[in-house]
C-alpha cells in the first residue's frame, strides 16, 4: 500500500469498522507524524502504522510512533526480532507480515502478537517461494499459537469467508482499497486497477524485494534485462529511485512501478472505503448464512 494508504484511507477504514493502517513506507518521518496526527483527528477508532523495516530512517520512524502514541504496528520486510521487543515494551501491539511457515514461526518466537500470512497473489512483501494464500494459511495455522491474518488475493466477502474457513482469524485487504476515493494513489493508477484483467500482473524482482507488477513499459524493461542474467546491481540501477512514487502517486503508467495484487482483475469500480467495507461484510454474512442452510 505504498503511496496509497495515508490518513484519509486509514481513518475511513477504521470509521467503517476495520483497522486502518497508515503505510509508512512512502513517508519521510515528519510526513508520517503529520498523517498520524490527522488520522487521530479523523477517527476515534483504533488504527495502526505499517513499517517496512527496509526503510532507511527506521529509527526516526519508530521514535515518532512512540511519541505519537500509536497503539498498533505492523512490521514487514525484515527480521521481527529487530523491533518487536522494543515496541512491546512500550505497550504496542505488534503484527509481522510473513510469507512462509518458517518465518511465521520465527515471528512467534520473536514475541509478536499476530502474523499476517501473505500469499504470492499480493502486490507487495511477497515470498520468493510463491506460496499461495490458500495453501499457506492452513499450514501456518497448524503450527502457530498466535492469531493468523490472511492476506493476498482477498477483496470480497466470499474471499474473506474462504480464508476464515481455512483457519485465518482475520484478513488484511490491500488492492481493493487502493482503488477507493480515499486512496492517495493517482487517478491514473486507480483507473488502471479497474481496467486490468486476469494475467495482467506478474511477480518479479525477487533478487531485490519480490513485488507484483502491472505489465507496463517498465515491467517489459525488467523482463528484457532478465534475459541478460543481470546482477543485483544492474536490477537496482534499472529500478532507480522513486519508481513506485512515479507510477502509483504521480500516475506515470509507462515508466512507473505499478504494484498491485492479482485480485485486481475482479475490481471494476472506484468506491468509497465505507462502501467497499460494507459490501465485503454484507457478502460475507450473506454467503455464510447460505452455507449454514445447505
Amino acid at each position: 500500500m505504498v503511496w496509497v494508504s495515508g490518513w484519509k484511507l486509514a481513518s475511513a477504514v477504521s470509521n467503517s469498522g476495520g483497522l486502518g493502517l497508515i503505510g509508512a513506507g512512502s513517508m519521510y518521518p515528519e510526513v508520517l507524524r503529520e498523517h498520524i496526527q490527522k488520522c487521530n483527528k479523523a477517527t476515534d477508532k483504533p488504527f495502526g502504522v505499517n513499517v517496512p523495516m527496509l526503510y532507511p530512517e527506521i529509527e526516526k520512524i519508530m521514535d515518532i510512533i512512540i511519541e505519537e502514541d500509536v497503539k498498533i504496528v505492523f512490521t514487514s520486510a525484515g527480521n521481527p526480532k529487530t523491533w518487536t521487543k522494543f515496541l512491546k515494551e512500550k505497550g504496542i501491539i505488534v503484527v509481522h507480515v510473513v510469507s512462509s511457515v518458517k518465518f511465521a514461526l520465527k515471528s512467534q518466537e520473536a514475541g509478536v502478537d499476530a502474523v499476517v500470512c501473505e500469499g504470492f497473489e499480493a502486490g507487495g512483501h511477497n515470498g520468493r517461494e510463491e506460496s499461495t494464500t490458500f495453501t499457506l494459511i492452513p499450514m501456518v495455522k497448524k503450527d502457530l499459537k498466535i492469531p493468523v491474518i490472511a492476506a493476498g488475493g482477498i477483496a470480497t466477502g466470499r474471499g474473506m469467508l474462504a480464508a476464515i474457513v481455512l483457519g485465518a482469524d482475520g484478513v488484511q485487504i490491500g488492492s481493493r482499497f487502493a482503488a477507493t476515493i480515499e486512496s492517495s494513489a493517482h487517478q491514473n493508477f486507480k483507473q488502471t486497477i479497474i481496467d486490468i484483467k486476469d494475467g495482467d500482473t506478474h511477480l518479479t524482482l525477487k533478487e531485490l524485494a519480490p513485488v507484483r507488477l502491472i505489465k507496463n513499459k517498465f515491467y517489459q524493461e525488467v523482463q528484457e534485462l532478465y534475459k541478460q542474467n543481470p546482477t543485483v546491481d544492474q536490477l537496482k540501477e534499472l529500478l532507480g529511485r522513486a519508481r513506485a512514487k512515479k507510477g502509483i502517486f504521480e500516475g506515470d503508467l509507462e515508466d512507473g512501478e505499478l504494484e498491485i495484487g492479482q485480485i485486481a482483475g475482479i475490481i471494476d469500480e472506484i468506491k468509497t472505503a465505507k462502501e467497499v467495507f460494507e459490501e465485503i461484510i454484507s457478502e460475507f454474512d450473506e454467503v455464510k448464512a447460505l452455507i449454514h442452510r445447505l
